[in-house]
């Protein structure tokens, strides 16, 4: 996960890139507005946290911008003024979230996690079509293929390679399986992971030369297309 952290004080981008690097993220650091907007528009973030005083340009100018050129990216603002005119003004400007100094790092990781969720969520919403190289499955019609060969699936072996293409390149832990394929959590001993894993490699891998679907000993699961 990538963030951009445009922010002219010294001290607090240190805090946070090191903080948020340490959290696993990978955090790029402006101190200028101008050039905060350069970034964000000619790469692509996760997240923006945006410092609402900056200089060059002032960080509600720089959110402007952003939403005027159709950048949906999520934007958290930091600011030392806290009133809740001052934080309406933001919110209004297209920032997504709005956090007072000082804050503490916990409040602040957690709603970067928030943020990054929602726009999973809405991203997961207008997909109709998922691809990892050979493997497609259409999300409307609920068909799979692989090399063009249709791959009949019951229910849950679909719901379970629709999460690990919306995942794929990511190892996948049983736990997340569990709890977003099925709903709710089982004994963390039960096999029934195995079992679906096992008849899904059957289907999208087996009379295939390369497989898609590995097992990370130790971590769990792992769709991908070999380079």
């Amino acid at each position: 996960m990538r963030i951009l952290l445009i922010e002219d004080d010294r001290d607090t981008a240190t805090y946070l890139t090191k903080g948020l690097s340490e959290s696993g993220y990978v955090v790029h650091h402006a101190d200028d507005g101008k050039v905060g907007l350069f970034m964000a528009l000619e790469e692509s973030y996760d997240v923006l946290i945006v410092d609402r005083m900056l200089p060059g340009m002032d960080g509600l100018a720089v959110i402007r911008s952003l939403r005027a050129a159709n950048n949906t990216v999520p934007v958290l603002i930091l600011s030392a003024l806290g009133e809740v005119d001052a934080r309406v003004v933001g919110l209004r400007a297209g920032g997504d979230d709005y956090l007072s100094k000082p804050f503490a790092f916990s409040e602040l990781l957690a709603r970067i996690e928030a943020l990054i969720r929602r726009a999973s969520s809405a991203d997961e919403t207008q997909t109709t079509m998922l691809k990892v190289g050979p493997l497609e499955m259409d999300l409307l019609s609920r068909n799979v293929k692989r090399d063009h060969q249709l791959i009949d699936l019951q229910p849950r072996e679909f719901r379970l390679l629709e999460y690990l293409m919306r995942h794929s390149g990511q190892v996948v832990t049983r736990t997340m399986l569990l709890e977003n394929v099925w709903d709710y959590n089982f004994d963390p001993q039960t096999n029934v992971i195995d079992v679906h894993i096992s008849r899904l490699r059957s289907k999208i891998d087996k009379q295939f030369e390369q497989p898609l679907l590995h097992t990370v000993r130790g971590a769990g699961y792992v769709l991908r297309a070999e380079q």
